[in-house]
């Protein structure tokens, strides 16, 4: 019964470390988007770094489509298009 109980802390210990840590809260800045502006308002296919920073700006996104000065550029279709092509699913605000 004892070595039961100690297997199970165990493998509860080494699944509550192996968890992926949680990341650092991400800076909200609209300029991370900059590399980004090619392909929202043009034609040009979306970078890694421009998929990268998209992801990367994710939990941001509501926040900028409340700002309309940022509405227009982030709510576009291209900037959907380019959101999907990075595989990263548009919020539902």
């Amino acid at each position: 019964m004892k070595a039961a109980y100690i297997i199970a802390l165990c493998t509860l210990l080494v699944i509550l470390l192996a968890k992926p840590q949680v990341s650092m809260a991400v800076t909200c800045s609209p300029a991370q988007l900059s590399v980004c502006v090619s392909a929202i308002t043009g034609s040009t296919p979306p970078s890694q770094q421009c998929c990268s920073k998209i992801k990367e700006q994710k939990p941001c996104l509501c926040q900028y489509l409340r700002n309309p000065n940022l509405k227009k550029f982030v709510d576009s279709p291209n900037a959907r298009k380019v959101a999907s092509t990075c595989k990263t699913p548009f919020p539902k605000c």
